[in-house]
């Protein structure tokens, strides 16, 4: 089997792994929806006080909520993804196994992340932003275009997610325990991808450098290209430089963790 076959085989294969879990997927939808409610009811509020807030107006800033809730267990903005199995498995040697396929490690995880991330953007999360486009005022382009370049920006999304995530998990070879680690990546990626507020609402010095961190393009960055808010090609080449600097960073952590398992005689 050629190596791109193997990667959509496992990525079909996450795919398939999730679909399986339907009482799950159903409670996750309608978590969502609770969710996306309540935070489209606390937006509307606030953007009553103070019309405009960070350059939306009320029906972006509804439209941002909704896209939040379809793209959070979609990147795994909040926990979710394949980190924890693989951090599971580094720490219990099964990772020896893995290192021993004829595949490489990165591109194994990566392939299963985005088989799982297109399940839960199409199983989980539609449902909560067609809800939202329908019962609520929203601000959807028309665009061809537009659509288009959302699209590319939710898989760079997928790609730099996975690359901090797979960071993450890899500091379990050097980490008795890593569960801290990933919930303080969780917590800074819950916030700093802007989930909680548009990260255009905060001011000044420590808004700009929000923006350019690398959760910002887990959320911030593609809904940033569908309101048409900013530069598109801007956003997107930020995006592209995030996830060129942390795969590739994660291929040199990766390299050394497995040097790190040789010399253990793992």
């Amino acid at each position: 089997m050629g190596a791109g076959r193997l990667y959509t085989a496992v990525a079909a294969g996450g795919f398939r792994r999730y679909a399986t879990y339907r009482m799950a997927t159903a409670a996750g939808v309608f978590t969502n929806t609770v969710f996306g409610l309540i935070l489209v009811y606390t937006y509307l509020a606030l953007w009553d006080v103070k019309p405009h807030l960070g350059g939306y107006d009320q029906a972006q800033a509804v439209t941002y909520v909704w896209l939040g809730q379809a793209l959070l267990s979609t990147l795994a903005i909040g926990g979710g993804g394949v980190e924890g199995e693989l951090m599971e498995r580094i720490r219990s040697g099964d990772i020896a196994v893995d290192l021993y396929r004829p595949a490489d490690l990165q591109l194994w995880w990566l392939a299963a992340d985005v088989g799982r991330a297109m399940f839960q953007l199409v199983g989980r999360g539609v449902v909560p932003f067609v809800f939202g486009s329908l019962f609520f005022p929203h601000a959807l382009p028309t665009e061809f275009g537009v659509w288009a370049a959302f699209l590319v920006a939710v898989a760079l999304g997928m790609l730099v997610g996975f690359g901090i995530r797979f960071l993450v998990a890899l500091s379990a070879f050097w980490l008795l325990d890593g569960d801290g680690v990933m919930q303080m990546a969780w917590i800074l990626g819950y916030f700093f991808s802007g989930m909680l507020l548009p990260l255009n609402v905060f001011p000044g010095v420590f808004g700009e450098i929000a923006r350019v961190l690398p959760w910002s393009s887990l959320l911030q960055a593609p809904a940033d290209v569908l309101l048409g808010r900013g530069d598109p090609w801007g956003t997107l080449a930020l995006q592209g430089v995030w996830a060129v600097v942390l795969l590739g960073l994660g291929r040199v952590v990766q390299a050394a963790a497995t040097r790190r398992v040789v010399v253990q005689g793992g």
